[in-house]
């Protein structure tokens, strides 16, 4: 199907004028290429150039095969400026045919850890919205340097192979799909369509805080590109974890199939004797992902709090211990993982 298969009826006439710069015409066909989905979506959009691109292209998209698309701006309360800025964003999409609904963040805010915090909030939000519209898959923004940005900030947390390559193209929480389609995208390329789009993007202050860690690895990163960094080895190494990483994920999901047992009616989980006798890292990962499954987590929990209970376990010391909204015990040789009330 052709860019000129367009309902040109249902495409306002200011999108199909961004499509005849051929640059952004080629942008479009790169991101039809990445975006594989057939069904209904959700698009969270922040006001950044990244998400302000995603908006039009997978605008675009869903007008071409004729998709149900819902976009949603966070607003965050953060900054005194941000409802004022989800509000010029909501304006700007609007004149193109792209009508966004806000969502706020209201109540007290922490003081520390405020984006980790605030990035669990703002998945709160779009999960409860999906699950209302029974919608099943929210399509983010995260590009090529997110994913340079992410593997140096896990790489100094000392995460292992899982955490080095967390930001996949699909991954799934709580039978909610997240989808990543400008992974292969640098941000160059998502600010000049934000700019030939729209002319405007938000410009987040917090992005030249470097008292933010990520800050700081973006000015590391960029000091290392001066140093003869390469992109596409770098992007060529993610690869290749990437394709380790499915050998482990292959295993653990065997693991979790066969040795866990789920009592649905009383949210329950029992894990075999065998469940544990696996290589460390897939015992790692099912437990984990247990965790997840009946706390009904979106983020697994520290590594070492969970390497803590699965030495418990190894030494026959475990009685009852509590970790991401479970309580988990051992029965005889089963461990019992249930949701803590």
């Amino acid at each position: 199907m052709s860019l000129r298969n367009l309902n040109v009826i249902k495409t306002p006439k200011a999108l199909i004028s961004k499509l005849s710069n051929s640059r952004i015409k080629n942008l479009f066909k790169k991101f039809e290429k990445n975006f594989e989905i057939k069904e209904s979506f959700v698009v969270a959009i922040s006001g950044g150039p990244d998400s302000l691109a995603l908006a039009f292209l997978t605008k675009i998209f869903s007008i071409k095969y004729n998709l149900t698309c819902k976009y949603f701006i966070v607003d965050h309360r953060l900054r005194k400026e941000s409802t004022y800025e989800a509000k010029k964003v909501k304006k700007i999409l609007g004149k193109l045919g792209i009508k966004v609904e806000l969502l706020t963040w209201n109540g007290k805010k922490p003081i520390t850890n405020i984006q980790s915090l605030a990035r669990k909030k703002r998945y709160d939000l779009l999960f409860s919205k999906c699950k209302s519209l029974k919608i099943s898959n929210i399509v983010l923004g995260h590009h090529l340097d997110d994913l340079f940005e992410n593997f140096f900030i896990r790489m100094m947390r000392g995460s292992g192979l899982k955490g080095l390559i967390s930001l996949e193209k699909n991954t799934s929480i709580n039978n909610i799909n997240l989808i990543r389609p400008l992974l292969n995208f640098e941000k160059k390329n998502l600010e000049f369509i934000s700019n030939h789009v729209y002319n405007f993007f938000i410009k987040d202050p917090s992005n030249e805080n470097t008292d933010f860690k990520r800050v700081k690895i973006r000015k590391i990163i960029e000091e290392f590109k001066m140093s003869g960094l390469e992109k596409d080895k770098l992007f060529l190494t993610l690869k290749n974890l990437k394709s380790s990483n499915n050998v482990i994920k292959f295993y653990t999901e065997n693991n979790k199939k066969l040795n866990s047992t789920l009592d649905k009616k009383n949210n329950r989980l029992f894990l075999n004797k065998i469940f544990f006798n696996q290589p460390h890292e897939v015992v790692f990962r099912s437990f984990s992902d247990s965790l997840k499954i009946i706390g009904r987590r979106y983020f697994s929990p520290r590594g070492k709090k969970i390497d803590n209970i699965l030495q418990m376990i190894k030494k026959d010391a475990l009685k009852k211990e509590t970790l991401a909204g479970c309580i988990v015990k051992k029965v005889n040789q089963t461990v019992i993982i249930s949701k803590e009330y």
